[in-house]
């Protein structure tokens, strides 16, 4: 039983390890910002999260007990990576594009992140 243990640990950890260097190889050779974006979130989460269930099986199996860290790490993975993919499209949107150069917008007629100005008030626009 201690060896399957061991064979079940390795097997996640090893599937972990080629999803980071994925992630990793995804991230230095893919062409643009918004293709760059989705190797670290994607392929480099599900890399975290094999060492996360190796960790779990581990604590569990082996030790006997079950550890809360692992869980709160995968939480704070789960909320903070979206949230950086967000962020990384937002960053090339404004550095990038145009306007005119993004697809329509739909009903909304705008992106968000390039909305047009708003006029101004009449408090505005007066000078001292």
């Amino acid at each position: 039983m201690d060896q399957l243990l061991e064979y079940l640990i390795a097997f996640f950890l090893v599937v972990s390890g080629v999803f980071g260097i994925v992630g990793s190889y995804g991230l230095i050779k893919l062409d643009n910002p918004m293709s760059r974006l989705h190797a670290p979130t994607k392929a480099t989460t599900l890399g975290v999260g094999g060492v996360l269930i190796a960790s779990i099986v581990h604590s569990i199996l082996a030790e006997g007990r079950m550890s809360l860290h692992e869980l709160l790490i995968t939480l704070f993975l789960f909320l903070t990576a979206p949230i950086t993919a967000n962020f990384i499209a937002k960053v090339h949107i404004h550095r990038n594009e145009t306007p005119q150069s993004l697809p329509s917008a739909g009903e909304d007629q705008n992106w968000a992140t390039l909305a047009p100005d708003p006029a101004p008030t009449s408090d505005e626009s007066t000078t001292p």
